[in-house]
């Protein structure tokens, strides 16, 4: 079964729609023990999951039964928050009878973490640098199930379940074509509802943020959080990195706050930001020492968004030491176990103060599921849509394609995902970096 699910997986282009883009089957080809569905959504404003979960709760669970089967796991389990009511009911209804278990999740930031959402599940802490594989897990996004169902029928990844929330008349939650440009998502839900605006992508936390309306969906674009142009957190991610290194360099008095709240850091792993701020100060002696400390950071934004009293950047300083680390060749393992802060559940972050700190509580309503997006007239598929290599094309500029084709394909025998023609058109342009289809 592992084999021939694992074809499927591959053959439909199947990545991990949460965000890391990770190719699907080679998680299909695993043996493990625990297959965990993840759907403790944490972004603010993203209610995708939330909304898929409500809606295809069978599919999703028949995507997470297919999974066990192919890597013999005895044990299934659909993590998601308490307060989603609805979608803790929905697969409530499914699971009399089954081998999973519906684990139900605090209201805090980030439950989503892999790293916290196997340590919930499981009571186990995955090795320092190391997978949900290394303690027999296997760790899939709700929507990534959703598709792996999907490939099981042989229907390939053509679409994306995105939300688009914030500054807009309509908040929705709905499906839209891989390729599809921003400015038709913000057709959809009603437009912006000021002049001035400025676009978060696939979240405020880790997302990215985006200043052209012709910018593209993929497979693990979340959606679209849209801000006034003025708004703090705009005015904070706009600065450049001079700018935060200077700042932190100056301002920093090693209160510890950042590292205290670092949510890896109360599991047990050696991250402590407070000490890779230092590395600002040393950059003639001393940085690779201080950098180490930045090795195990997952970038969820609690100490540069919430923590930190002065407003600093120290989750921009750790990415920019693992940079550092990895063009030097260096990599640093922490050399003993991890063990759980005693004070780890006394410092979650709750999702209501975070909203207040970063000042996006009156932005926070529901995105409710809508059907009825209408055809783009043209696509731009990205060739770069997972983790790994990029795919490669195998149409040609001025040639046909029909709904569901394979226009790219894995690059040989390396990490890579197929991607399939969202519509039926014409392949107007075509290059390294991405495929343009015009509608028919």
């Amino acid at each position: 079964m592992s084999n021939q699910l694992a074809g499927l997986i591959k053959k439909a282009g199947v990545v991990g729609a949460g965000g890391g883009g990770f190719p699907t089957h080679i998680k299909a080809e695993s043996q493990v023990r625990c297959v965990l569905a993840n759907g403790a959504e944490c972004e603010p404003l993203i209610h995708k999951d939330v909304e898929l979960m409500e809606h295809h709760a069978a599919e999703i669970l028949n995507g997470l039964q297919l999974m066990m089967q192919a890597t013999g796991a005895e044990r299934g389990i659909v993590g998601l928050k308490k307060k989603n009511a609805g979608a803790a009911q929905a697969f409530r209804k499914l699971l009399a009878g089954t081998d999973i278990q519906l684990l139900e999740l605090g209201d805090f930031y980030p439950a989503g973490d892999e790293y916290e959402l196997v340590q919930l599940a499981t009571g186990q802490l995955i090795p320092p640098g190391g997978i949900p594989l290394d303690v027999g897990c296997v760790v899939c996004n709700v929507e990534t199930l959703f598709n792996i169902n999907a490939a099981a029928q042989g229907i390939p990844v053509t679409h994306k379940f995105i939300t688009v929330a914030g500054l807009v008349h309509e908040p929705k939650s709905f499906w839209v074509p891989i390729g599809t440009p921003y400015r038709d998502l913000l057709e959809f839900v009603g437009g912006v509802t000021a002049r001035d605006f400025s676009l978060f992508t696939s979240g405020l936390l880790m997302g990215g943020m985006s200043t052209n309306l012709d910018d593209t969906v993929t497979k693990t674009f979340s959606g679209l959080i849209v801000l006034p142009a003025d708004h703090y957190l705009v005015t904070r991610k706009n600065r450049s990195i001079e700018q935060m290194n200077r700042i932190g360099k100056s301002a920093c008095d090693q209160c510890t706050a950042c590292t205290e709240f670092c949510p890896r850091y109360l599991l047990g792993y050696e991250i402590q930001p407070h000490k890779v701020m230092r590395s600002l100060g040393f950059t003639t002696s001393g940085e690779g020492y201080w950098n180490r400390f930045s090795s195990y950071c997952c970038s969820c934004g609690i100490c540069t968004l919430y923590a930190c009293p002065e407003d600093l950047y120290p989750r921009e300083a750790c990415e920019q030491s693992k940079l550092t680390m990895k063009q030097a060749g260096e990599n640093y393992r922490q050399d003993h176990k991890p063990q759980v802060h005693p004070m780890k559940d006394f410092r979650r972050i709750p999702t209501k103060g975070l909203l207040r700190r970063l000042r996006i509580e009156r932005f926070e309503v529901p995105a409710p599921f809508a059907s009825g997006f209408p055809k783009p007239g043209k696509l731009v598929i990205s060739l770069q849509q997972n983790a790994g290599r990029p795919s490669q094309p195998i149409v040609q500029e001025g040639g046909s394609v029909t709904a569901g084709d394979l226009i790219a394909d894995l690059p040989g025998d390396s990490l890579g995902a197929t991607i399939h023609a969202p519509l039926s058109g014409r392949i107007e342009a075509l290059n390294n970096h991405g495929i343009l289809i015009v509608s028919n």
